[in-house]
């Protein structure tokens, strides 16, 4: 690659506009997420969220637990 050529990096999607974000939560996400409920000593989350709810509840706490980046 030359030097005049930059990398750009991939724009974040709203979750509410990802194409599965309807469909289940998959098992990472109920795992961080369960994780994450623990550390902010909140209940962990209802096991019938979709992907996009997941991600939005992963952003929210992980603001709120200091793992944000």
């Amino acid at each position: 690659m030359s030097d005049d050529q930059h990398v750009v990096p991939n724009p974040e999607k709203d979750p509410d506009r990802w194409v599965t974000g309807d469909e289940p939560m998959t098992g990472p996400q109920a795992s961080y997420l369960s994780t994450l409920a623990t550390e902010a000593g909140e209940e962990p989350p209802p096991d019938d969220l979709t992907k996009a709810e997941a991600s939005k509840r992963i952003d929210a706490l992980q603001e709120e637990t200091g793992r944000g980046t």
